[in-house]
């Protein structure tokens, strides 16, 4: 190991004498660390590793280890079963290859790195700000999204943990996106000062989950009041004495350093080509796989052995030299070739962070090259650098770059080959190939959503359609006949439509009077719901109502938050299909205009749960798929009689009078289509207007006659919401239980075939082939519409005592084989 203390000096003495600093802690740490000073407003000085293998040349087989072994103790602590669903996730720039050996150490674990490279196409999992940084934005661009998913531990690691709010941060933003029960976080050396050393564990409290710490070593750095100051001034006056090269925009070294006279051609560098494996990640940019792991460790013995015979002969002190995030590559390859030649070999890489250079054995950076980028960084141009490797005495040079870095600024008079040759005789240079994810051909630009009058009878504002137009196909079929088709040809529900149900007078009646008699607790479980949403959710939601029974809801939240807070919400439909899950391009269209995390899922109640179920499936596979995340699964509802959800206006079963119509009382738009010859992959999915029926439309009678209620239940509302959200509102899917209780004891044995609660009954008497239905006993007036709807198509009622439902809807066992079932396709039985 190349030890920080040079000729008995350690390498922070310089610093410490000047700025009155004190590092105390394990007796290793003056081993680990030394001292150096950079122009940064927040903190001077730089805690500069010795095992880091990024400022301070060191050995390979020293640097990996150390990694390794972290791993190791990673392992460890969390066991050998939670050990094999641990993802680990390194920092950008300095700890992507201490993160790769983390997860070498751990054996099983794939790895991530955050980067400040964009690609194009590769959707972000995530991203960060890094507090202390001069360079601050890092994104995650897993080429698999779910990576992050799982419920595994989440392994964090950096080079220093010291006021931990990068790590915390981080932390914070992957909880809210992907949420566990525990994270790990390694780093080199703990440097919390005691202020923060019980940040951790209140942390920890404040999400609900274990967060544990992993270090070679702790201890702190001791300041003087005026540290800040004193290093500013120190460094400024170096500055002055020692001029930066580029217009004195940075730090000079003070040791022995050049820039190749510009009006000559720079020396060539020696192109090594080692055959890295094709299609094998350079690091862990995008993500670095177990498997991967193994196709490199195949491969490295070749590779080295190409590198070891390109050597000059008679070379003693070789280095290789990695670039900025490509760590891991070039710590690999150094390693295996310290174990097969009898030179000394060193590794380090470049960095794009600026400090001050000072030819003192007392200081950890001696010396500094400063070159210009040469990757198209996304920032722009700027100045990078590699320290203590001009005045080394390196024997050769081995510098270790991707093909994105390969570029005329590489090579330029002044870049960074021709710096190296100013410095050492041999230079080499060794292009590994840049891994860029395979990405799926974009979707075609999606429309903006329909809007009445053009496309329902909502005015413009009260919600935008994310849906096509297809008024125009015939899409109908009786009810029987629909369900024959679908039993015989295997047909989805959603590729056809059933007739729409005119209403009879006297069943028009019986909507009038249920709305009269209905709207001020309509009202209530409106203001109760919303109020839950903007204290819970977000404070400027956008509301997505699962069209088209939630659409009525969902124009009602929007108008009770415009009444109650003077919020103008963005509302918008969107098709959901059991079994083939929500429209992944209206989740698109969504998640490029909005964020995602304040999407509020609106849907009008709750059955037995199974569109609740599919929402969070459909989520989860369009997370998987797409690499978007934020959306929140968690459904909205005015009622909930089935105890599925947490954010809801009642959990009574009672009559929802826009449950009693089909278009006519909502905006006059039908059930969604998807069907493969009219729905396209880059279309959403379709649905008709029927404005042939628009004198009979009461969508907004209902939406007025409701929100005319608002102004006598505020007060009602209040008590309700602040009720809510101070009770135990946690699922308990009590409802799924009795549907399958029903089902087997009236011989169904499909809880498809079984629709409990008032507006999943009326759906089964409006469109479906009705078997019987079960009231509860002595249900009253939130039944009489059921009643009506039951004695027009001959369905008989029978009353049931404890029934946890108001009523539930039985399809007829005649058409079971042509019923849907949970796939949406015909249910055989």
């Amino acid at each position: 190991m190349i030890n920080a203390v040079n000729d008995g000096v350690w390498s922070g003495t310089w610093v410490a004498q000047r700025l009155g600093l004190e590092l105390v802690g394990d007796d290793e740490l003056k081993d680990l660390l030394g001292l150096a000073l950079r122009r940064n407003p927040k903190r001077a000085h730089l805690l500069v590793s010795n095992v880091l293998g990024k400022h301070v040349p060191q050995s390979p087989s020293v640097v990996y280890g150390y990694g390794f072994a972290l791993g190791r103790r990673v392992r460890e602590l969390l066991g050998a079963e939670e050990a094999r669903e641990a993802v680990v996730l390194g920092y950008a720039e300095t700890a992507t290859g201490l993160g790769h050996s983390v997860a070498d150490g751990i054996g099983t674990a794939p790895y991530l790195h955050s980067t400040r490279r964009p690609v194009a196409g590769v959707a972000a999992a995530g991203g960060f700000e890094e507090s202390h940084s001069h360079a601050t934005s890092h994104l995650l661009l897993p080429e698999n999204p779910g990576l992050l998913a799982g419920d595994g531990p989440l392994v964090l690691v950096d080079d220093e943990f010291s006021t931990g709010n990068t790590v915390l941060n981080t932390i914070r933003d992957l909880h809210e996106r992907y949420p566990r029960d525990r994270y790990v976080v390694v780093a080199l050396v703990d440097m919390r000062s005691p202020a923060d050393a019980g940040r951790l564990d209140d942390f920890a409290r404040e999400i609900g989950a274990r967060v544990d710490l992993v270090t070679a070593a702790s201890g702190t750095v001791k300041l003087p009041e005026d540290v800040l100051a004193k290093g500013q001034d120190l460094v400024a006056r170096f500055e002055v004495t020692h001029p930066g090269a580029r217009g004195g925009a940075e730090f000079a070294a003070t040791a022995a350093w050049a820039r190749p006279a510009t009006d000559n051609p720079p020396p060539t560098a020696k192109r090594l080509d080692l055959l890295w494996p094709r299609n094998l990640p350079d690091g862990g940019r995008h993500g670095f796989t177990p498997s991967h792991r193994t196709r490199l460790e195949h491969a490295l013995p070749a590779m080295a052995a190409r590198l070891a015979e390109a050597l000059p002969t008679g070379a003693r002190r070789v280095h290789i030299l990695g670039f900025e995030e490509l760590m891991y590559a070039p710590l690999r390859l150094a390693r295996e070739l310290e174990q097969i030649t009898d030179a000394e070999v060193t590794y380090s890489t470049t960095t794009r962070s600026p400090v001050l250079a000072v030819a003192d054995p007392g200081y950890a950076i001696r010396s500094r090259l400063v070159f210009p980028a040469h990757d198209d960084p996304a920032d722009g141009p700027g100045d990078r650098y590699a320290y203590n490797v001009a005045g080394a005495g390196f024997d050769a040079v081995v510098a270790v770059v991707d093909s994105r870095a390969d570029t005329p600024q590489l090579h330029a008079p002044d870049g960074l080959l021709a710096q190296l040759a100013a410095h050492t005789p041999h230079v080499s240079l060794v292009v590994v190939p840049s891994y860029v994810p395979d990405v799926p051909e974009r979707h075609a630009m999606l429309p903006e959503p329909l809007r009445g009058p053009a496309f329902s009878s909502y005015p413009p504002d009260e919600v935008g359609w994310l849906l096509q137009d297809l008024s125009d196909v015939t899409l109908e079929a009786p009810t029987e006949e629909r369900e024959e088709a679908i039993q015989s040809g295997g047909a989805h529900y959603a590729e056809s439509l059933p007739v729409e149900y005119q209403p009879s007078e006297q069943y028009q009646e019986l909507f009038h009077a249920a709305l009269e008699s209905t709207a001020s607790r309509l009202a209530q479980a409106v203001g109760a719901v919303t109020e839950l949403v903007l204290a819970e959710r977000s404070p400027r939601p956008v509301l997505v109502s699962l069209a088209r029974a939630g659409t009525p809801v969902g124009v009602l939240m929007r108008r009770w938050a415009r009444f109650r807070q003077g919020l103008d919400l963005p509302h918008y439909a969107v098709s959901i299909v059991r079994g083939r899950g929500i429209d992944a391009n209206a989740l698109r269209w969504l998640a490029d205009r909005h964020d995602p995390r304040d999407v509020v899922f609106v849907d009008g109640w709750t059955g037995k749960g199974a569109i609740t179920r599919e929402l969070a499936d459909a989520v989860k596979e369009f997370e998987t798929s797409d690499g978007i995340t934020g959306f929140d699964p968690e459904i909205a509802v005015l009622a909930d009689p089935g105890s599925c959800v947490r954010t809801y206006g009642t959990r009574e079963d009672f009559l929802i009078p826009s449950a009693c119509l089909n278009s006519t009382v909502s905006g006059l738009i039908s059930r969604t289509v998807l069907r493969a010859d009219l729905v396209g992959p880059h279309d959403f999915h379709g649905a008709k207007f029927y404005r042939e029926l628009a004198g009979a439309d009461v969508s907004l009678e209902f939406i007025d006659a409701v929100a005319a209620r608002f102004p006598e239940v505020v007060d009602a509302v209040d008590a309700q919401a602040k009720e809510l959200l101070s009770g135990d509102r946690e699922p308990t899917w009590e409802g799924w239980a009795a549907v399958e209780r029903i089902s087997e004891e009236y011989g169904i044995h499909d809880v498809n075939l079984v629709k409990p609660g008032v507006g999943e009954t009326t759906r089964v008497l409006l469109r479906r082939v009705p078997w019987k239905i079960l009231a509860r006993a002595g249900a009253g007036a939130d039944l009489d519409h059921v009643r009506l709807l039951a004695g027009q198509r001959g369905v008989p009622v029978e009353e049931v005592d404890e029934l946890p439902y108001t009523c539930v809807g039985l399809i007829h066992p005649k058409y079971t084989r042509g019923a849907t079932g949970a796939d949406g396709l015909a249910v055989n039985v």
